[in-house]
């Protein structure tokens, strides 16, 4: 028999005859295993491996969702969108996150998509924001909305003792077709933390490349920028382009399953670096 609790703004099932689990208090003598329904049923099970992160805060922000896809290309005959291939990602990250110890909010949610391993990821409309609000059409009014979840919640959050608090937020790039973009990062100015963290994310990613594809270098940037998220999400924030969907070699890196695993590994690698 099981019942079901919210934490987070995140399903968690568990069993009525263990007791109620945090995330942050994993032991080493036997790993624990949490569902969350938020990531589909095929990567419902969390295992948590440590308690890296424990008393941290992230709030995950795909870019885009809703009336709003963001970038749109077609490739063979089939529509894909910048808002499904980031919200695909930052559920991995949030997954990876959760594994470590953290609280972690999906501030963009479809309930119904979870991950994915598909390589042409469906493009529909139902995403909506935490607490369950439709997403508005009107460019600012979206912005606008989501900061007010955020600090609304970093507000709560803070009262109840978390220290840490960050916000990670992810989007796809649309320059021209023949524009090859490497993963890159802004952070806000006026937040040593931003910088940072975006900077470590930026190492991280390159160390990988430097093993993984020798000789492929690595271009990704990282400076700040002063976007409406950035400047008024009251956590620091480090915001990701994670790469160009009209680029045929970029969108490997979209479409291939395992890789948006890697990108959503190398970036939680980033993050324990530096915690």
């Amino acid at each position: 028999m099981k019942k079901y609790l919210t934490i987070s703004g995140i399903l968690l099932s568990f069993s009525l005859f263990s007791s109620f689990y945090n995330p942050g208090d994993d032991s080493k003598s036997k790993k624990r295993v949490v569902n969350y329904s938020i990531f589909g049923k095929k990567h419902a099970a969390v295992t948590i491996t440590s308690s890296k992160l424990k008393g941290h805060v992230y709030y995950i922000v795909s870019g885009h969702g809703g009336p709003d896809p963001g970038a749109v290309t077609t490739v063979d005959g089939r529509k894909i969108s910048e808002d499904e291939y980031a919200y695909d990602i930052s559920l991995r990250l949030a997954k990876n996150l959760i594994s470590h110890g953290a609280k972690v909010y999906m501030i963009v949610k479809d309930e119904n998509d979870g991950i994915r391993d598909e390589k042409y990821l469906k493009m529909d409309n139902d995403e909506v924001v935490h607490g369950g609000a439709k997403i508005p059409l009107n460019h600012g009014e979206r912005l606008r909305q989501r900061t007010r979840v955020i600090n609304t919640l970093y507000e709560e959050n803070r009262k109840g003792g978390y220290k840490t608090q960050r916000v990670i937020e992810t989007h796809v790039d649309s320059r021209q077709t023949e524009k090859n973009v490497d993963i890159f990062f802004y952070y806000n100015q006026d937040k040593t933390e931003s910088k940072d963290l975006a900077y470590q994310m930026r190492d991280t990613i390159m160390e990988k490349y430097n093993v993984n594809q020798k000789g492929r270098g690595y271009t990704g940037s990282v400076s700040s920028r002063g976007l409406w998220m950035i400047n008024q999400s009251i956590p620091p924030i480090v915001y990701i382009e994670l790469g160009n969907i009209t680029n045929e070699n970029d969108r490997k890196r979209l479409l291939i399953a395992n890789n948006r695993q890697a990108i959503a590994n190398w970036l939680t690698t980033g993050v324990l670096k530096y915690n």
